[in-house]
């Protein structure tokens, strides 16, 4: 199982033309979801060929504009397109009430279901699984309540060894059983225990979504070992004082984080508009940790 990401937006405060806000979209096993909603994501959605109904999950990081600005005219497409697919929305304390006035003030009221599950916990908690994937929350270090998430993907089965059942008279529920880790009895009486005739499943695959927050080791234990990490990078360690201001990291402090959290790649975003050249990000981090690549808008990355 994979999982790919589609950066739709990954630039920080005002949208500028070629310059999107931060947006993303997750796709695991066919289940689409989005992550954080700033302005123009449903025309970034376009670009990338993105079937509206498919995404049933909206994950808001907070509630600054660069994040969510976006979620109302996306809630408004879905209804003007004829959803009819329930709509579940992730968010801080108040998204609820922002997103129903706005509803409310217009007379535009969905007609599908629309769901919230406002967050304020200051802990890491479960929020979502299905049959594929779970997912948590990574609490952040901002100016107002944020988190980021964590999504992870079940185990799959084990896998048959082909070579060890090689000439055994083997039935299809024989198959079940073993992928789901029983023992098995044939007809001749011969019984073999699972790990005898499988292997073991993939690992599971683990994505942690880290939006705005100021250097923060206390998420070292949350994404420890995740398969790719994106850390919002809004400044160069020649800006290292507004960083600490507006409680944003540096791409030092980003590398610093995927170094201790010994995660296997990192994945930078959240520019200041500052900055022309991308690749001194990729410089500075790349002092401190190895593995780093850029966000750039509609680019993909397959973990």
């Amino acid at each position: 199982m994979t999982m790919k990401l589609t950066i739709l937006g990954c630039h920080s405060a005002t949208p500028r033309e070629n310059k999107h806000t931060t947006s993303q979209l997750l796709e695991v096993k066919g289940n689409m979801f989005l992550i954080d909603c700033g302005e123009g994501t449903q025309i970034q959605l376009r670009k990338s060929k993105v079937k509206f109904s498919r995404i049933q999950h909206i994950f808001i990081s907070h509630l600054h504009g660069d994040h969510f600005y976006g979620l109302i005219g996306l809630i408004s497409t879905f209804r003007l397109l004829g959803r009819t697919a329930p709509l579940t929305i992730y968010g801080p304390e108040g998204i609820k009430e922002i997103i129903t006035l706005q509803l409310k003030l217009a007379k535009s009221w969905t007609d599908y279901p629309l769901h919230f599950r406002e967050l304020s916990s200051s802990e890491s908690e479960f929020l979502y699984e299905d049959e594929v994937v779970s997912v948590h929350t990574l609490p952040l270090d901002h100016r107002v309540y944020t988190n980021g998430f964590l999504f992870t993907t079940k185990s799959s089965k084990r896998k048959i060894n082909t070579e060890a059942i090689k000439g055994l008279d083997l039935k299809p529920y024989h198959f079940k059983l073993l992928q789901e880790g029983s023992e098995i009895l044939l007809e001749d009486g011969k019984i073999f225990e699972n790990s005898q005739l499988t292997l073991a499943p993939d690992p599971p695959i683990k994505y942690a979504f880290c939006s705005d927050t100021a250097f923060n080791e206390s998420l070292v234990p949350l994404i420890k070992g995740v398969d790719l990490l994106y850390h919002e990078a809004t400044f160069l360690e020649q800006h290292q004082k507004l960083a600490d201001q507006t409680k944003h990291s540096t791409a030092k402090e980003a590398a610093t984080i995927a170094k201790k959290a010994n995660v296997k790649q990192l994945l930078l975003g959240h520019y200041s508009n500052r900055y022309s050249d991308k690749n001194e990000f990729i410089e500075e981090a790349s002092e401190v940790f190895k593995s780093v690549v850029l966000a750039e808008d509609l680019k993909s990355f397959s973990i």
